[in-house]
C-alpha cells in the first residue's frame, strides 16, 4: 500500500498558507529544517499559549491531494501548500490510516502518524465556506475532520515531490485517529 509525493512545502514564518519547495528535510524529532513548527515542543501559537511545553505531536501536516479535487467540485480552488501542509500526497488515504502508522518517503524520511488536524477558522479566513468542505458529518452522524493528519520525524531525510511514499500498518489492534 503506497502513494507518491505530490508536493512539499514550508515556510519559517507563521502563515496559514506554506510556498511550494522543490525538497524539504525533515529532521527526527523536530519535524521540517526551517519550518516555523519544527521543535521538540509545540510551536502552533494557540498549543503554546495553553501549555508551550507540550510534546509537539504536529511536526509534519500532511494533506491529501485528492482533498483539493473534492473541494474544487464543490467551487473551492485550492492548490498544494495552501492550507498550511508540509507533504502533499497523492493516492494514500491518510484520513484512514491508523494512529501510529510510518509512512517512508523515498529512500530515508519516516514519519509516524499521530493524528488528524484540529481545521481552525483561519480556513474559512482563506476562502470563506471552505471550512464546511473540511469539517463535515459521516453517515453514523460523527464529526469528520477532513483538513489532513498529523505527524512526528522518525528518520530524517529529505522529501522531494515525485518520492514514492510507503505505508506501514503498525501492529495489533489499530486505534482510529482523533485530533492532536
Amino acid at each position: 500500500m503506497g502513494g507518491s509525493v505530490a508536493a512539499v512545502s514550508s515556510s519559517g514564518k507563521y502563515s496559514f498558507s506554506k510556498p511550494n519547495r522543490d525538497g524539504i528535510t525533515l529532521l527526527a524529532g523536530l519535524g521540517v529544517e526551517g519550518d516555523v513548527h519544527a521543535g521538540v515542543t509545540v510551536k502552533h501559537r494557540f498549543r503554546m499559549e495553553k501549555d508551550p511545553s507540550q510534546v509537539n505531536l504536529r511536526q509534519v501536516h500532511l494533506i491529501h491531494e485528492e482533498l483539493f479535487d473534492e473541494v474544487r467540485e464543490a467551487g473551492f480552488e485550492v492548490a498544494a501548500g495552501q492550507l498550511g501542509e508540509n507533504v502533499t500526497t497523492r493516492g494514500i488515504d491518510l484520513l484512514g490510516l491508523p494512529t501510529g502508522t510510518l509512512l517512508r518517503f523515498g529512500d530515508e524520511a519516516v514519519v509516524e502518524v499521530t493524528g488528524l488536524r484540529n481545521p481552525c477558522a483561519q480556513i474559512d479566513g482563506f476562502q470563506k465556506g471552505l471550512m464546511k468542505q473540511v469539517v463535515g458529518r459521516g453517515e453514523d452522524g460523527t464529526v469528520r475532520f477532513r483538513a489532513g493528519i498529523m505527524s512526528v520525524v522518525v528518520t530524517g531525510g529529505v522529501v522531494r515531490p515525485g518520492d514514492p511514499v510507503e505505508v506501514e500498518l503498525p501492529d495489533g489492534p489499530h486505534v482510529p485517529l482523533e485530533i492532536v
